[in-house]
């Protein structure tokens, strides 16, 4: 957390051990005791849940559950609620912060000016790299929750198409929502608003890339894993895409030899460390909720479960 948010601690009686980062490797140990743990990246699995005999509940500080062996928790009675609906400004922003620094190579420029291209143009301006408007454009949204809703919200707002993608290989959706393949071949713009699971995992890879007519731009900021990264590589070197925002990698952080960091130094891709969801307001809610989903679970009406158990 950073250090302007507060966390409060629950109202009932209890002992609290933090600890600043935890290995994979340490958090049977650490959790052998607990009655309930918090966690948002080290990992759960049955074999830690089998290590703590006492666990009763699990607190995700974060949307997504995948850190968490679900299944392995409702087998053992155990809960878990994660944090939801907090991120609904902080993420639109910075989607739309990544769409139009792209979309007018604000950084290009920007990194242009500053190794002296502009002296050297010997004019008021010059045009080293593509500025296109958003009005009129089309926006392929992939993931309908939230965060998908209110990105949609600002690109109509600034004069865009919105289409929402059907979910990758699942018809008869409604009339509400355009098929994956034609988001794909028809958007302007494409970002990703959907949860990291096996459906989802590399859904857009070469074979999608290689549907993408209209060279869009591909934004996610929701998670690692969503997109090939590889495959990214090769579509903006071969022009597959016009550019790609990243707020999210496989790794985190990436090691210098990371697919996405190999991309850093193209004038068309930005890559962000996972801070789309981080402006001060909504880490300070994230921080909120997490202690009330706590309470709320000592207090016999647990809220925001992703498990199927009853309370204890």
């Amino acid at each position: 957390m950073p250090p302007d948010v507060h966390l409060r601690e629950p109202f009932f009686p209890h002992e609290l051990r933090e600890y600043g980062a935890t290995a994979p490797k340490d958090v049977a140990a650490r959790i052998a005791d607990a009655h309930i743990v918090i966690t948002n990246k080290a990992p759960v699995r049955r074999a830690e849940l089998e290590a703590a005999p006492n666990l009763r509940f699990i607190a995700i500080a974060a949307t997504g559950s995948d850190v968490v062996d679900i299944r392995a928790c409702e087998d053992r009675g155990v809960a878990v609620s994660n944090i939801r609906g907090y991120a609904v400004n902080t993420v639109p922003e910075h989607t739309f912060a990544l769409i139009f620094a792209l979309r007018r190579s604000l950084t290009a420029y920007r990194d242009s000016v500053r190794n002296g291209r502009w002296h050297e143009s010997g004019q008021f301006c010059y045009f080293d790299f593509p500025i296109r408007d958003l009005a009129g454009s089309t926006l392929g949204i992939i993931g309908d929750g939230t965060l998908g809703r209110s990105v949609a919200d600002i690109g109509r707002a600034l004069g865009m198409r919105v289409l929402f993608s059907t979910y990758k290989g699942v018809e008869g959706m409604g009339p509400l929502y355009t098929p994956f393949e034609e988001v794909l071949r028809t958007s302007d713009v494409i970002t990703l608003h959907a949860p990291l699971m096996p459906a989802t995992r590399n859904m857009i890879a070469a074979s999608e890339f290689a549907m993408m007519e209209r060279r869009p731009l591909l934004i996610n900021t929701a998670r690692g894993g969503l997109v090939d990264e590889v495959a990214l590589g090769d579509a903006l070197r071969s022009g597959q895409v016009s550019g790609a925002g990243f707020d999210v990698a496989t790794v985190e952080p990436p090691s210098s030899d990371h697919p996405l960091m190999q991309l850093v130094g193209m004038p068309n891709f930005i890559l962000t460390p996972h801070v789309a969801w981080a402006s001060r307001e909504a880490v300070q809610a994230l921080a909120d909720q997490l202690v009330d989903n706590i309470e709320a679970f000592w207090g016999g009406k647990p809220r925001n479960l992703v498990t199927v158990v009853p309370s204890k």
